[in-house]
């Protein structure tokens, strides 16, 4: 009995510490900054932009999904709701609010209350210049533990209009023939998962504001 009480003090010491491990950025956390490809779980098309405008609705930049994973126009760069709210390296938490930039062109994923082209869901399109659009290129990242991490599948809910990133399996034609509609739609489902995939992935810090620029 003696010997059990001795050790009691030791449990709770490493139960604190497991508590508070649990609390820590993991390694495969997904930071700001980092530069990746999303990779739609149900349809696996990767999320993608590129200089081609609806001829419909909005009139901005597509957003499509293609099945390539070597594709260049499919690289997205993670930012904060506002300058300065995402440091560089800072793992990215469950619910928090982001942008996401597309690397060759510079436009945010955004979305508005027109129909998109093909399922009449929520046009999804790339809008902004330079990284810098409207309130409406603001991002919800839904995920289950404390961070966002390489290997979960998330969701990405609009702010704006509260539908969900989504792809359903509808393909274009000419001219991007065989891409997936990108859009967004008003429940969580099967059709609105997303996983991290290649890309460059900043490592967590201490002290972010060290990290130099990419």
């Amino acid at each position: 009995m003696r010997g059990g009480c001795r050790l009691l003090p030791l449990l709770l010491l490493a139960l604190l510490r497991g508590l508070c491990h649990g609390r820590e950025p993991a390694p495969g956390a997904v930071t700001c900054g980092s530069v990746l490809k999303l990779l739609n779980t149900r349809h696996s098309v990767r999320l993608h932009s590129h200089e081609v405008k609806y001829g419909s609705g909005s009139g901005q930049q597509s957003v499509t999904g293609v099945e390539a994973s070597d594709d260049a126009n499919s690289y997205w760069r993670i930012r904060g709701k506002s300058d300065g709210s995402c440091q560089r390296g800072t793992p990215v938490k469950c619910g928090q609010a982001i942008r996401l930039t597309h690397v060759n062109t510079g436009k945010n994923l955004h979305t508005h209350h027109f129909p998109s082209p093909l399922s009449n869901n929520q046009e999804v399109s790339a809008f902004g210049d330079d990284g810098e659009g409207d309130d409406l290129d603001i991002w919800i990242v839904q995920c289950s533990g404390t961070y966002w991490e390489r290997e979960d599948a998330v969701r990405f809910k609009h702010v704006g209009t509260e539908v969900f990133l989504s792809i359903t399996g509808e393909q274009y034609g000419h001219p991007i023939r065989g891409q997936r509609e990108v859009h967004g739609m008003p429940t969580a489902n099967h059709h609105n998962y997303w996983k991290a995939m290649e890309g460059v992935f900043i490592k967590p810090s201490v002290d972010p504001a060290k990290h130099d620029e990419l």
